[in-house]
């Protein structure tokens, strides 16, 4: 995320801070009648979900596929996306919600579970046996607390872990074609990437 995203967030923060004073001070002048006890939690609450609502962003700092030979032609059916969050707050990715989009077909994909890395290779990781084309799993790579192994919650700009899927075999993708990939969290803000496959050169790539 640019500079201009990340003082953008921090703006609308501070914005909000600002109005919910504003509210309090002015429910103060009118003498309207306000618990210390009620009031202000409620008001507390409110700019909880309101900054979380704004605030929560997943990054994505790699996407990566594999090449198949399917049906006598190089395909890609396996997806590695690696994300962080970008800021220290806790995001429950077994909440998150994974929309593939071709033109042609939309598939909505729900988690399925999680596992470390370990010496596995990223493709070569046994959770793939998990993975079906209808779900997604998470592969941890940095989780300092266990966070994610333990709750799948990734609460820290230094957490890393793969998104990994499947793409059924109605959205195999061949070179040059494209998919759009949108993330929804339980909160938060919804995050879209385009990958087009490049030429089968080498087995595992890179999406442009």
């Amino acid at each position: 995320m640019d500079n201009l995203g990340s003082n953008g967030i921090t703006s609308i923060i501070i914005l909000i801070a600002i109005i919910l004073a504003a509210i309090t001070t002015v429910g103060i002048i009118t003498g309207s009648t306000i618990d210390s006890s009620s009031d202000t939690k409620d008001i507390e609450e409110l700019a909880y979900d309101v900054v979380n609502e704004i605030s929560t962003y997943i990054q994505i700092k790699d996407q990566k596929g594999k090449y198949s030979y399917i049906n006598n032609e190089y395909q890609i059916k396996k997806i590695a996306i690696l994300v962080s969050p970008l800021f220290s707050q806790d995001i429950d990715v077994s909440q998150l919600m994974i929309q593939i989009d071709n033109g042609e077909n939309v598939r909505i994909l729900n988690f399925a579970c999680s596992s470390k890395i370990g010496n596995n290779g990223l493709f070569e990781h046994y959770i793939w046996e998990y993975i079906n084309g209808t779900n997604f799993g998470l592969i941890s790579i940095i989780d300092i607390d266990n966070s994610i192994s333990d709750n799948n919650i990734i609460n820290q700009n230094t957490d890393n872990c793969y998104i990994v899927f499947e793409l059924p075999m109605s959205m195999t993708m061949r070179k040059y074609q494209e998919i759009k990939v949108t993330l929804f969290p339980a909160s938060g803000i919804t995050r879209t990437v385009n990958l087009k496959a490049p030429p089968p050169i080498k087995s595992i790539i890179t999406f442009e």
